[in-house]
């Protein structure tokens, strides 16, 4: 990964990365283009083993990359993983999907502890988190239940003055009424000047909720990068019969090279750019609004015409 600064890099970029690759045996990670701008809550999602992971540690400088560049509030990424990327580092905030602290450690323990890792650190606010999360300043990491380590993480992620959260699965684990209040501080810390997320997630539920865009990977290469809206809002999801698809498909409302659509023992569902002009079109034919896993499914999945 080479240093030289990228003329195409916003300057608003809190998180971005251009033309990243990686080869381990059996999987690439293929030319990857990402970009988290100040004041965004993008959604990164895609299939186990597609790439996420990957990714995430080549931004966080990690693992050292084949070839492309990466930045984090304008330092390379690369530069992360040495001491003078100690600064930079003061103001990412990251949660894994797995708690990364030693079990014996009990949860106030770890506040003393990142309070000499890191100069940004705030000790009332980590102590107030806690609180605020039901973390017994008592208990032992070990004994603490998979939900109950990512708030803790969490906790962690949010005390040291960070600008950029990177987060893993963060919400994994979590009950209905946890994941609300994780959602809840996600977007009380992006409402404030200079700060975003990247948040990859298997829960889409979570994503159509906070995401502002949405960055699908599939073997290693970005298969879309979407605002949420157009997704959620604009699209639709048809549900028609044989004869249904070949009216719609022949009225070419959706250019014939671009029409996915995916069979059921029931029918035929087919991705609909735009839900309300196909509703004046074809008023008989039912079409739901989309989901994330809708177009998940419909594009990684579905076949083109």
């Amino acid at each position: 990964m080479t240093s030289t600064s990228d003329p195409d890099a916003p300057a608003t970029a809190l998180a971005w990365a251009r033309g990243l690759t990686k080869h381990y045996e059996g999987f690439s990670l293929r030319g990857v283009d990402l970009c988290v701008d100040e004041g965004e809550i993008v959604g990164f999602v895609g299939k186990n083993g597609a790439g996420k992971s990957t990714t995430i540690k080549a931004l966080l400088g990690l693992i050292r990359t084949d070839g492309g560049q990466a930045r984090l509030l304008g330092t390379p990424s690369e530069t992360l993983a040495r001491p003078e990327g100690a600064a930079t580092k003061e103001h990412v905030g990251v949660v894994f999907d797995t708690v990364s602290l030693p079990g014996h450690l009990r949860v106030r323990d770890v506040g003393r502890i990142h309070a000499r890792a890191f100069a940004t650190w705030d000790s009332r606010r980590f102590r107030q988190l806690c609180s605020e999360l039901e973390l017994p300043g008592e208990k032992c990491v070990k004994d603490l239940s998979r939900g109950m380590g990512m708030k803790l993480s969490l906790a962690c992620a949010l005390s040291h003055d960070a600008r950029l959260l990177v987060l893993d699965e963060a919400t994994a684990g979590l009950d209905p009424m946890a994941r609300d209040e994780a959602l809840d501080r996600l977007r009380a810390f992006v409402a404030e000047p200079g700060h975003a997320v990247l948040m990859s997630s298997h829960i889409t539920s979570d994503l159509e909720r906070v995401a502002d865009r949405v960055v699908c990977i599939d073997d290693g290469r970005i298969a879309f990068d979407l605002p949420r809206d157009v997704i959620t809002d604009e699209m639709g999801v048809a549900r028609c019969r044989v004869a249904d698809f070949e009216r719609v498909a022949a009225a070419g409302l959706v250019p014939e090279a671009e029409l996915r659509y995916l069979r059921h023992d029931y029918g035929i569902d087919v991705l609909v750019p735009d839900r309300f002009e196909f509703a004046r079109c074809f008023p008989d034919v039912p079409c739901d609004r989309m989901t994330i896993d809708d177009y998940l499914t419909l594009t990684l999945k579905g076949g083109v015409r």
